[in-house]
This record gives structure tokens, C-alpha cells and sequence, in this order.
């Protein structure tokens, strides 16, 4: 159930239909409410976060972060988490779930529409205790206009999946799709995608205006944020790495990626395994230029942040230096990573 002002968003039928959906993913985006909310969610100034993966940090303590790559998602604790976040969102669409009742925080970095529905139940695993009576505040951010509503609102909107043009489009879709279903109770606060974040060039070519956003978890705040490659930790470029190679193990098929372990307060990353194909893929990419990097592995290759390719050549690097996934997990173990006294990471496993 979606509600803006306290006031549900009811579809016409139940389920709703594909041209309900877009109706109201439409409404969404004109809602005078989540208008002013995207418009101070724009101006807000961006928050540049860095924070060293070092332990020996001397006596300055840092706040407690738990960064989300692509495709993964945690569920905080603000009694242990002081700020959660991710960024280099530019087709994907970041989500944040917060339970009214205990302060818990879910965030997702939302890829693909086939991880949508599955992904959304991972995300209220811990924070909702099948009581409909709890309140969530939910924050949709990300995805811009690489796909026109104009161009797919068209007849009855019937197979508008099958229809939509783009990444973020067919992804917002789904994502209301799946709010609307479920019984528990989302308050939209904000919902910045879409023609909201995007602007253009002189040549008329959209790119996103925000890609990345922190949430403090004292108050549920939310803010633009970009992360530093310092404070994508802990265990940056196995978890890059890790977004790939799960898509050829079925284990992972339509689920979030799980990092972070929230009772304890650490990461714990689970084994995966990249074949020799992946490695061949790697070997040969790295030989081509940066341009063509960005055509074979982006969705959006004029969007793409500054350091973009350097991260996909680091990532072709370790494959080739370590093509034995083995090697990475031994005795194949997941790689742990706890708290150093300065609020940053270490590796204990």
C-alpha cells in the first residue's frame, strides 16, 4: 500500500493493471507534496563522504557507515550505524525503507526490475514484524529519463513491460507495482527519479542530476551524497566483482545481494566463483579503450561518473591476477570484516 499525506494511493483494481501502475507512478511524480520534497531534495548541498578502510587511524574516530554497491542491500541499526549510503546510481534507483516504530533502516541499490519483488521482501525481512500496523517512510531516489513517459503512455497500456524503452523507466514501474501490492504501509517522502533527475546537455542528452544519497540514521534524514573510494569499503573491488559474477549462480537469481550482517555489525561477504569465461571476458576487455569500455559495460556511457573505467579496469586487474575465485575464499569461507576502534573496518576471516 503507497500513501502520500496519509492518504493511500488506491489502484483501480487489485492487482492494478500495467496502465494503473503508470497512472500512478504519473500522480507520483506531479503530487504538489513530493513536488516541494524533490524540489529542497535538489537544492539540498551534496555531502562528500570519506572514510579510511585503515585501522591505524590515531585517536580520531569516525562516524560508523555502511556503504551498498550495486545490486545489494542492508538493514541498519542506528544504535550501531551512524550514516548508510551509496552513490554511482545513474540508471539504477536507490530505495530506503524506515520503520517509523524502531528506527531500523533498509537500503537498496535497485538494478533490474527482475530483483524488484524479491528484493523489496529481503529489504523488510528485519524491520517489519508482520505487524500492518507499523508505519515505513520510504525515500525513492535515482533513475532519470532515458525513456520518456510520453513515448509507452499510449492506448490502454497493456504488456507495458514489454514496452518500455530504457532502464530506469521499466525499473520505477516495477518497483510501484510491487508498493502497491504488498499490505504493508509505504509513506512516500520522497521521489526524486525520473524527469525530476534529470538534466540536459546542449545536444539535448539527459543525464542524472544526483547519483548518490547518505541517510543518517538518528532521524531517517536524507540527503545528496558521493562516496570516495575510501568510504566504498569495506572489500571494494571483490564486492564490484561479486555484482557480475552472481548472475551466472541461480542461487542469487532475483535476489539483493546480502552483505551486511546487522545484529553484529559486520560485513560478511559470501563466496562467489568467476569461471574462465570471466576471466577470458576480463582479459579481453581490458585491452580496449576507455570509450569502448564504457559502450560494453554501462547502461548509460555518457552519464557514467569520472572514475567509472578505472573501477571496471581494477576489476578486469584482480580477475586476471587471481582467475582461481578460490584464492579470494579459501576453503571457500566467506571474508568477514569487523569494526576497528576508529569506527572504519578490518578484516578478521
Amino acid at each position: 500500500m503507497i500513501l502520500v499525506d496519509d492518504v493511500p494511493v488506491v489502484p483501480g483494481s487489485d492487482p492494478p493493471s500495467p496502465s494503473q501502475v503508470l497512472e500512478i507512478l504519473a500522480a507520483l511524480t506531479d503530487n504538489p507534496t513530493l513536488l516541494s520534497a524533490s524540489h529542497s531534495f535538489r537544492n539540498t548541498p551534496e555531502k562528500r563522504f570519506s572514510i579510511s578502510e585503515e585501522s591505524g587511524l590515531g585517536s580520531i574516530t569516525q562516524p560508523k557507515c555502511v556503504y551498498v554497491f550495486q545490486r545489494e542491500y542492508a538493514i541498519v541499526d542506528p544504535a550501531l550505524v551512524d550514516v548508510v549510503g551509496t552513490d554511482e546510481a545513474t540508471t539504477c534507483v536507490g530505495l530506503v525503507i524506515r520503520n517509523r516504530s524502531n528506527g531500523k533502516i533498509s537500503i537498496a541499490h535497485l538494478d533490474s526490475p527482475a530483483i524488484v519483488e524479491m528484493g523489496l521482501a529481503q529489504m523488510l525481512s528485519q524491520i517489519f514484524y508482520h505487524d500492518l500496523q507499523d508505519e515505513m517512510d520510504v525515500h525513492v531516489i535515482g533513475g532519470f529519463e532515458d525513456a520518456s513517459l510520453k513515448r509507452i503512455n499510449h492506448s490502454d497500456g497493456s504488456e507495458i513491460h514489454g514496452k518500455v524503452g530504457g532502464y530506469s523507466l521499466p525499473l520505477c514501474i516495477k518497483l510501484i507495482e510491487t508498493l502497491l501490492r504488498r499490505q504493508e504501509k509505504f509513506h512516500i517522502q520522497t521521489f526524486f527519479v525520473l524527469g525530476h533527475n534529470t538534466r540536459r546537455d546542449a545536444d539535448g542528452r539527459a543525464y542524472p542530476i544526483i547519483t548518490g544519497f547518505l541517510v543518517e540514521t538518528s532521524n531517517g534524514s536524507v540527503s545528496p551524497a558521493c562516496f570516495d573510494r575510501t568510504s566504498r569499503c569495506p572489500d571494494e573491488v571483490v564486492r564490484r566483482i561479486r555484482i557480475t559474477a552472481c548472475s551466472d549462480d541461480p542461487t542469487w537469481r532475483g535476489k539483493l545481494l546480502e552483505t551486511y550482517h546487522t545484529q553484529d555489525d559486520k560485513f560478511i561477504i559470501a563466496p562467489c566463483y568467476w569461471s574462465w569465461g570471466q576471466f577470458y571476458y576480463a582479459s579481453t576487455l581490458q585491452c580496449l579503450s576507455d570509450s569502448e569500455i564504457l559502450d560494453q559495460c554501462s547502461t548509460s556511457p555518457y552519464a557514467e561518473g569520472p572514475d567509472f573505467v578505472d573501477n571496471i579496469r581494477r576489476q578486469f586487474d584482480y580477475i586476471i591476477k587471481h582467475p582461481d575465485w578460490t584464492e579470494t575464499f579459501p576453503q571457500r569461507q566467506p571474508r568477514v570484516f569487523e569494526r576497528n576502534g576508529q569506527g572504519g573496518w578490518r578484516r578478521c576471516h
